[in-house]
């Protein structure tokens, strides 16, 4: 089992290291997922994701792609794209991720150090994206 603590940690570098280790057949646990930052302009990542909130399926809208707006949800739904989905061996791997808000009290980050966020370029935090895009927690 592995714990990685999302505190300014960037995420496409987490994701993609859940990801692969998920596939490997290992356990993940991500604590902090509100905390994870994601690198680039604020106004382009959020004009992204409610682009990708507003695309419907035209002649039956409950077929459209789902979008979640609370933070674990949403990380997990972003990692799902990294992940072999549409094979068995995908779908096993997905199962193996479990993403938290906050810390639960029987988890301790521990042996994974990841790449924290330098303090310089332009970002924003999953949760503010999360309140930007119609969460209200």
């Amino acid at each position: 089992m592995i714990v990685i603590d999302g505190t300014d940690v960037i995420f496409g570098r987490m994701a993609t290291m859940a990801a692969k280790k998920a596939l490997q057949g290992e356990e993940i646990h991500v604590i902090n997922a509100e905390k994870i930052i994601l690198s680039g302009n604020p106004k382009e990542i959020t004009d992204n994701f409610l682009a990708r909130k507003a695309a419907k399926h035209l002649a039956d809208p409950e077929l459209s792609p789902k979008w979640p707006k609370v933070p674990h949800m949403l990380i997990k739904r972003m990692i799902r794209g990294m992940l072999p989905w549409k094979t068995p061996r995908g779908r096993v791997a997905y199962k193996k991720i479990f993403i938290y808000t906050g810390n639960p009290k029987e988890l301790k980050a521990g042996e994974f150090e990841m790449k924290k966020y330098d303090g310089v370029s332009p970002h924003i935090t999953v949760l503010r994206l999360c309140k930007m895009i119609g969460y209200r927690g």
